[in-house]
Parts: structure tokens; C-alpha cells; sequence
């Protein structure tokens, strides 16, 4: 009767969970995607009325059970009989094709992709396991003896599935956590107000943001929100100048202006900063046509739908007012728009630069990589010409000195090289613009990189920084460096920039500890993967590109650290291609998992600080990650404050550092020189710049850096448009000469034969 009453709890056929403690049953193992192009930054469009996507089954993998002898023993077997396995082999080849016919479980708890392998592993277990669960067993033996039938094993077969894959139990918790179709609910204090909402709307140099400042300036509170530090400084600088008071807050610094701390009403910051729970009287987003960006356009989304402001003034491309409409149309919100036209007019010239013997004072060639830079940097000044130059990965410090030594008129430095990181931030003295290039390296919404031409947007940006209303040139002009690029120049600048129609989301760190909590065994990586893969979006938004987030998450997986501080460092923004930077990162997560505060000492001793000059270019590139490393630190000590405690200290060696790498760039030139003299191929010294198609004296497309004269067909549009390397470009030289000289050696030998 002990025995019976003990199998009682078991049997009923519909049981859909195991019993507690019949069974030891793992958490769910989340496997990684690491298929090539798996990154799941797609667009995902559905509508309120759709059915949810099937999610992408390929995360998941069944997870193996071991069964606890000590709890059923062979109570089955000692009730019954042994199980014949050879019948078991029928039985469950019958089951599966009745699964088949009625597909009654998957149908409604996940896509059919999973049948497969929980089949699989359901005969597996039933054939392997010594010892099965009693209730189990005996109905296994009833339907061997005629006594039941195959679809009795459905309720089981459903409860091992479950076990196998623990998430198909919480399927639909997760897709509610995972439903992003209405963003502007998540801020209810923002939906709580009426906002008034003033669109400034108009080209570069046009005053739109000029405008939307006055008004920030004016109001009792505000907030400024920009793309980069650089506008957040110069706003923060320019407030404070004008008599109101305004504090600074980005991800590496906090700089108020009263001396005890306590917050101004105005504040300056980067737009991931901004607060959504302070009320202001007036806040400004600029740069709003960075709402489709495919990494960062969350945070325009978010700013836009959940700052709690009177007034919001937005800034940006005449081609998102119709898409901004569409987005306050659905919290209630009209749009007002002022249109703006561009104050000094700029033109395209009809001819192409064609040789560095052509530039002339004021002039910016925009390049597309670091190399292209050194390269023409050192040609400038081999023609007896200063240079400045500013590129993305130099230190704010850095860019603003080299802004000012190009824009002083008692300076000797009239030309300026730089990448397409003037287009926004940085106040130009510039008369013509020269595209060196229109090919850029780009982001597509699979998170795969790509050559592409620029698009008209990017082209206008740049094109616009020409002939500035506050600079000494009140015409501007735009050409580029290569007569065959003009026309493709002409075309992009004459279309009409295409319309926004999507803007960006993120999850959240409290969607993401939801995830966990249903999925605890998953890693970092996985619960993001998962979570786009469920994730519903309204047909105007998308789930922005999520593969810087995930590299970090796999790169300190192995890390013991809890799920928030762990999203807090998958979150810092650090670049991924700086060997240096990422084992700082590693090292980083290591020192805090240890709750050993990463003190002042320590970090100089990783950095090997005191640093000295840059001799050459790897150098200076050195100086810049470890610029970078610092970033990161600071960047950690306003989230982690007792784990990362000498901010002070840091940030004073950070602005020494800046010193250096200013004086570094200052001096360029002979840091080329001297990298150049350590890279020699087969015919001595080649130039180590992508930039081979730059023109000589006489015109003559392919002179390199050093003089050496490259194809100027396919190995120069190679190199120019970033599919090859200049090293592998020599190296590709080095084995063509050698397979020529075998060649020419085998000739030699056959020719001698036959004369023999």
C-alpha cells in the first residue's frame, strides 16, 4: 500500500511537471550563435495584431538529465518487469509519427524546430537511463503488455521537453518582458506632462541649433543633449561664459559649477547621459537624424520619448520631421517646425584638385582611414607646407589644439587633413573641402563591416563644414582629389537625402535581470541573443546592433561578477579593434570580481606610466589606447566609485598624456619618416599608407609615400577603398617576385637540358 500510494502522485497520465525531488534537473544551457553573420541587430517589424515570431531555436540546446536512483530505485521494474528496449524502439517510432500527425505540444509553446531534438532526446533517455521514474516505467510496461496506448506517453514526453528546455515553460513571460512595441509607455513622468515639442529643421551651418540654444539659455532649467563630448563641452563652456550657471556630465566626467556640488539648473552632456527622471523647463537633442543609427540610435529614442521637459527642442536633418511627427503623434504631442536655410552658400567646383602641388590655404582633405592621413600629411610637408590633422581616435584635447593651430591666422598651418570626424564638433576655419576619397567603411544592419560609397547625408555633413558664418571664409567649395570621383560627388550632393523611418531601441538592464531571472544558467551573451530573437517592435522602430555589447559579454564570461555590474561593463564604450584596451577591460573586470579597488598605483603600473614621446607611429597609436584605457577607468568610477577611487589622480595624468600625444601629433611628420625607415619589400622602401593613389608633382596617380610608383589600376583601388592592406599588399609582392623567380629559375634549367 506504502508503494502504491507513493506511485499515486505519478501516474496521472496528464502530469506536465515532474515531482519534486524524483528527479535532479539542471538549470537551461543557453549555446552561443557562432554561425558567420549571426549578429541579430535586424530590423524586426510586426504589427499590434500580429502573432509573435518563432524565436530562433538554434540558441537553445536540450540540456542532459540525471535521474536520482535513491528516490524510484527499481520500484517500475519491481511492480512490473524489466523493459524490453527493442520494444521500446517501436513504441517510440510509433509515438513520433502520431507527434507528427497532431504537432499538439510545439504548436503552441514554440516553433516546430524543437520537435526534433526533444524527440531525440526523450529516446535517448528512455533506452539509456538503467533507472526510469516508476510512473514512467509503468506506463511503458502497460502499453509493451497491449494494456495502453502510445498517446500515453505524450504527458511524459511533454515533461522531459520542459526539462530539456526549461525556457518553453516560461515562453510566454518572455516574450511579454521581451514585447518593446510601445516605447513610450516605459516613460510614464515624460507622458504625465504636455510637452511641447519645436522642431529646428535645416542643413549644416544654417543656425538651427543656434536658435534651439537661445531658448535653452533663456529657460530657469535646461538640458543640452549632444552626440559627442566635444558639443557638450563647447555648450557647457559657452553657457557658463554667457552667466548661466551649467554643469557638464558625460560618461568620463561630472564638473559642477557650484563648489559644494549641488546641481546647476542647466546641464551640458552626451545624449546617453541625459536623465529622463529631472524635470526641465527646456531640453535640447541635437543631431536627431542620429535616431536611425545603428548603434547609438537608442539613445535619441530614448531622450526624445522620456525626457520630462516643457519644451523640447530637436535639431537635425529637414528628413526626419516627418518621421518625429509620426513619433509624438503617438504620445499625444504636436510638432511644431522651423525651417532654416543655410546662411553662407557653398559650391561645387568643376574640377578635381588632381595634385597636392594644388592645394592652397584653407584647405581640408577629408580622408576615410588613418593611413590615408599619415600619407598625406607627410606629402604636404614634403612640399614645404604645415599641416594639421584630426582624426576620430585622438584625445578631445588633442582634436581642439589642432582645431585651433589650423583656424589661428598667424599660424604657419594652412592646410588641415582629417577623417569625416569634423563633421560635427569642431568649429573650422575651412574655405574647401577635398573628398580624398568617397568610399567609407560602414556598419550594416547585420553588424557586418563594408566598403560603401557615402551616402548624401554623410556627404552634406562634411561638405557643409565649408565656409562657416562664423569663419573668415564666407564661400565655401567642395571638390575632391580625383577627377574620376567629381562626377560621383555631383550625383550624391544633388540627390535629396533619403526620409527616416526607423528609429533605435535598446534593453534595458532591468529587461535583461527579468531574463535572467527565468533563465538563471544563461550567459550575458545568450540572454541579449534571446531577447532580440523574442523581441516585437512596432514598425517604426528596430533593435539596434548588439555586437560590441555581446564581444565584451563573451570576453568576461568566465568572470565571476553579477548580472548588473556585468551589463554596467558590457555597456562601457571602448574600441574593440585596441589589443591594448581589451586586456585592460579583461583586466579590469578581473581586479573588480576580486573586490580589489583599482587603485592609482595600480593602474600606473598597467599603463607603465610615466610614458615617454612617441618615437614612430605604433607609438603614437599606443599612446592613443592608452588615452583610451584611461577613458575607460574614469568611465567605471562614476558607476563603481569605491571600487574605482582615484579619479582625481587619473584624470591628471590623462591631461599629461593628452600633452604628449598633442606634441606627438605635432610632430607627425617625422614619425612617419621614421616608421617608413623600418618597412622595406624587395625593392627597398615602400610607403606605408593606403593613400598610393595620391598625386605626385606631375599629376601621376599612383606615387607612393616613399616615391615608389604602384599600379594605379587594381592593387591601388584595392588599397584606396580598404580591401587591402598595405602589408598584405607587400606581401602579395613578395610572393609574386619569388613565384617569378622559380619560374624564371625552371626556365633556365629545361632551356639548359635541351642544349644538352
Amino acid at each position: 500500500m506504502y508503494l502504491f500510494s507513493r506511485l499515486q502522485r505519478h501516474i496521472s497520465p496528464r502530469t506536465a511537471r515532474i515531482t519534486a525531488g524524483s528527479c535532479h534537473v539542471p538549470s537551461g544551457v543557453l549555446h552561443k550563435q557562432h554561425q558567420a553573420g549571426s549578429g541579430v541587430c535586424s530590423r524586426h517589424v510586426s504589427s499590434n495584431s500580429s502573432s509573435p515570431k518563432p524565436p530562433d531555436t538554434s540558441l537553445f540546446v536540450p540540456v542532459p538529465l540525471k535521474t536520482d536512483p535513491a528516490v524510484d530505485g527499481s520500484v517500475g521494474a519491481e511492480l512490473t518487469q524489466p523493459l524490453d528496449k527493442s520494444d521500446q524502439v517501436h513504441n517510440h517510432h510509433t509515438f513520433r509519427v502520431e507527434l507528427h500527425c497532431n504537432r499538439v505540444f510545439f504548436a503552441c509553446v514554440c516553433a516546430a524546430r524543437l520537435f526534433h531534438q526533444a524527440f531525440i532526446s526523450f529516446r535517448k533517455y528512455v533506452l539509456e537511463m538503467t533507472a526510469l521514474p516508476a510512473d514512467l516505467h509503468i506506463i511503458l510496461s502497460d502499453i509493451c503488455f497491449g494494456a495502453g496506448h502510445v498517446d500515453d506517453i505524450y504527458p511524459y514526453f511533454m515533461r522531459h521537453a520542459k526539462q530539456v528546455f526549461p525556457m518553453l515553460d516560461c515562453m510566454e513571460d518572455l516574450r511579454k518582458i521581451s514585447d518593446l512595441r510601445h516605447p513610450a509607455n516605459w516613460y510614464p513622468e515624460a507622458r504625465a506632462i504636455q510637452r511641447k515639442v519645436i522642431f529646428h529643421a535645416g542643413p549644416t551651418n544654417s543656425g538651427k541649433t543656434y536658435h534651439a540654444i537661445q531658448r535653452f539659455l533663456a529657460a530657469k532649467s535646461g538640458v543640452y543633449c549632444g552626440p559627442l563630448k566635444l558639443l557638450a563641452h563647447e555648450i557647457f563652456e559657452k553657457t557658463n561664459t554667457a552667466g548661466v550657471r551649467c554643469d557638464l556630465v558625460t560618461g568620463e566626467e561630472r564638473t559642477f559649477t557650484d563648489p559644494e556640488g549641488r546641481a546647476a539648473g542647466h546641464v551640458a552632456c552626451t545624449i546617453e547621459m541625459c536623465s529622463v527622471n529631472t524635470p526641465y523647463e527646456v531640453a535640447v537633442i541635437d543631431e536627431i537624424q542620429m535616431i536611425r543609427d545603428l548603434s547609438r540610435g537608442w539613445a535619441w529614442t530614448r531622450a526624445l520619448l522620456g525626457l520630462c521637459a516643457e519644451e523640447i527642442h530637436v535639431c537635425g536633418e529637414p528628413a526626419a520631421i516627418d518621421f518625429i511627427r509620426e513619433m509624438m503623434f503617438t504620445t499625444g504631442e504636436e510638432v511644431e517646425v522651423h525651417n532654416y536655410e543655410r546662411l553662407t552658400p557653398f559650391t561645387i567646383l568643376d574640377q578635381a584638385v588632381e595634385s597636392l602641388d594644388n592645394l592652397r590655404p584653407g584647405d581640408c582633405i577629408v580622408c576615410f582611414s588613418k593611413n590615408d592621413i599619415y600619407s598625406i600629411s607627410r606629402q604636404i610637408e614634403a612640399r614645404g607646407l604645415e599641416c594639421a590633422v584630426i582624426y576620430g581616435s585622438l584625445p578631445p584635447g588633442t582634436k581642439l589644439s589642432q582645431a585651433k593651430k589650423f583656424n589661428d591666422p598667424d599660424d604657419a598651418c594652412k592646410i588641415l587633413v582629417a577623417t569625416d570626424a569634423i563633421g560635427m564638433g569642431l568649429n573650422l576655419s575651412i574655405r574647401r573641402i577635398i573628398f580624398n576619397s568617397l568610399i567609407k567603411p560602414n556598419i550594416n544592419e547585420k553588424g557586418e563591416k563594408q566598403m560603401d560609397t557615402i551616402s548624401t547625408s554623410q556627404a552634406l555633413q562634411i561638405a557643409g563644414r565649408a565656409g562657416r558664418f562664423s569663419s573668415k571664409f564666407k564661400e565655401g567649395e567642395v571638390t575632391t582629389m580625383h577627377r574620376d570621383d567629381l562626377p560621383v560627388l555631383k550625383e550624391i550632393l544633388s540627390q535629396s537625402v533619403d526620409p527616416i523611418e526607423t528609429a533605435g531601441l535598446h534593453p534595458t538592464a532591468e529587461q535583461i535581470e527579468m531574463f535572467a531571472y527565468h533563465l538563471p544558467d544563461a550567459s550575458l551573451s545568450n540572454l541579449v541573443d534571446i531577447f532580440v530573437s523574442l523581441s516585437q517592435v512596432d514598425g517604426v522602430y528596430f533593435v539596434c546592433n548588439i555586437d560590441d555589447f555581446k564581444f565584451l559579454a563573451d570576453m568576461i564570461q568566465h568572470i565571476p561578477l553579477n548580472l548588473r555590474a556585468r551589463y554596467v561593463f558590457c555597456t562601457a564604450p571602448i574600441n574593440k579593434k585596441q589589443p591594448f584596451v581589451c586586456t585592460s577591460f579583461l583586466k579590469f573586470a578581473r581586479q573588480f570580481s576580486r573586490d580589489e579597488p583599482l587603485t592609482f598605483d595600480w593602474v600606473c603600473r598597467h599603463v607603465n606610466w610615466p610614458l615617454a614621446l612617441p618615437k614612430n607611429i605604433k607609438d603614437l597609436v599606443h599612446l592613443e589606447a592608452v588615452h583610451d584605457v584611461l577613458d575607460l577607468y574614469l568611465w567605471l568610477s562614476y558607476r563603481f566609485m569605491d571600487m574605482f577611487p582615484d579619479t582625481a589622480m587619473v584624470r591628471k595624468i590623462q591631461q599629461e598624456l593628452d600633452e604628449t600625444i598633442q606634441e606627438g601629433v605635432l610632430n607627425i611628420t617625422r614619425l612617419i619618416r621614421a616608421t617608413d625607415s623600418t618597412i622595406t619589400d624587395m625593392h627597398g622602401n615602400v610607403g606605408t599608407s593606403s593613400s598610393n593613389n595620391v598625386t605626385g608633382s606631375k599629376g601621376q596617380r599612383g606615387q607612393g609615400v616613399s616615391g615608389v610608383v604602384i599600379d594605379s589600376s587594381l592593387a591601388s583601388r584595392l588599397v584606396r577603398d580598404g580591401l587591402l592592406t598595405p602589408d598584405l599588399l607587400r606581401q602579395l609582392q613578395r610572393e609574386w617576385s619569388k613565384d617569378t623567380d622559380d619560374k624564371n629559375n625552371d626556365n633556365k634549367g629545361k632551356r639548359k637540358k635541351k642544349k644538352k
